[in-house]
């Protein structure tokens, strides 16, 4: 299966450097040798393989690699002004596909040694949209609700074996890379707010309840869950708010890239999945285009909530609320689309006899809006 930012990356190489980041095992390496089989002599080298490394190191590659991928390079001293000497001085026609974890994403964050010699993409686990191919949009849904978008768990077809693959994947996140990224010593206490995450899944998230329930400052749980952020085991969702500044402060939703790790019934797993469709699609308008797009929810101080709101240039353009079989448009969607004129309102539902409309509101099935999506 072609991952869908393989024709975007393609193209980008004849321009820039591309830089490709993302979650642990969500198949980056997997794409980058494929988009190696377009060139004529590419060379891959892993910064994590010994060999690789001496080579990486000695500047040892062959001189006419028409494309030169480097894995994990952020893990090298001094990468980023590596990275812009080798692009500054390779040879004409010579392509460069940096791919590396979620942390490289952060860490060329850090300092303005790159800019302008790249195009930043970011990949995703698998959704609706890019499975429409192979499979029919409600099936896919309901695969991905119990296996969730990670190539191995879901091409896999087995809960037993998806869950054998989360539980050494989780065992390693926590082990190795969170440690590692964070130096956190409290490992125990991370696990256990991940367990505790798990379960408030597309809830507003309180730090001092939080800390309340570990035994730590607020400010440590904050760190913790800003560490689980930037490794892309979670992703936050923000309430849409005018006042940018003010929606930072309010309490984000917060929910995980991996579906089938979320603990909760059938309902708040195909919330997760449509947020993870949702920012899958926000993320690739933004890596192609540029577009001003971002996913948030939208919630007022007496309770009245939205699961979802996608806005452009800080305008909100659609409310999407999610369920799994209630087609009655809930009452808070009834309230915000009276009050937000020229915003479409729809109410995704997996399991629909027919799509509808009513007070303005569109009943649509899930899966097949989904498909519909840009990635």
């Amino acid at each position: 299966m072609k991952r869908y930012l393989y024709e975007s990356i393609h193209r980008d190489l004849k321009r820039k450097m591309v830089i490709l980041t993302g979650p642990r095992q969500v198949g980056k390496t997997w794409l980058a040798k494929e988009v190696m089989s377009e060139f004529r002599n590419p060379q891959y080298l892993n910064y994590d393989h010994f060999d690789d490394a001496r080579i990486i190191g000695a500047h040892a590659w062959a001189l006419d690699a028409d494309l030169l991928v480097l894995d994990e390079i952020h893990k090298m001293p001094g990468w980023k002004m590596f990275i812009k000497g080798i692009y500054d001085t390779r040879p004409a026609g010579q392509a460069i596909l940096i791919t590396g974890s979620s942390r490289l994403d952060t860490f060329r964050q850090v300092g303005e040694s790159l800019a302008g010699r790249y195009f930043p993409f970011r990949l995703h686990p698998l959704s609706v949209r890019e499975l429409q191919d192979s499979l029919a949009p409600f099936e896919a849904l309901s695969l991905l609700n119990r296996l969730g978008g990670f190539p191995e768990p879901f091409l896999s077809g087995v809960e037993t074996e998806a869950a054998r693959w989360r539980n050494q994947y989780y065992t390693d996140l926590v082990r190795e890379d969170i440690l590692e990224f964070g130096r956190v010593q409290e490992i125990r206490s991370m696990r256990l707010l991940l367990e505790l995450l798990r379960e408030r899944v597309g809830s507003p998230v309180s730090y001092t309840s939080l800390a309340g329930d570990l035994q730590l400052a607020p400010n440590t749980v904050r760190r913790y869950i800003d560490i689980l952020e930037s490794l892309c085991v979670i992703f936050p969702v923000r309430p849409f708010h005018a006042n940018v500044a003010r929606a930072v402060l309010r309490e984000p939703k917060v929910y995980f890239y991996d579906s089938g790790f979320v603990k909760g019934d059938d309902g708040v797993r195909l919330e997760n999945t449509c947020a993870v469709c949702l920012q899958k699609h926000v993320h690739y308008l933004q890596d192609t285009t540029g577009d001003d797009v971002a996913l948030h929810y939208v919630r007022t101080k007496d309770g009245r909530e939205v699961d979802f709101a996608l806005t452009r240039e800080g305008k909100a353009e659609r409310l999407i609320e999610v369920k799994l079989s209630e087609e009655d448009p809930t009452a808070s969607l009834c309230f915000f689309a009276k009050r937000m004129p020229g915003v479409s309102a729809l109410q995704l539902v997996h399991n629909l006899r027919r799509e509808q409309q009513r007070d303005g509101i569109s009943i649509l099935l899930a899966g097949k809006w989904l498909a519909g999506l840009s990635a």
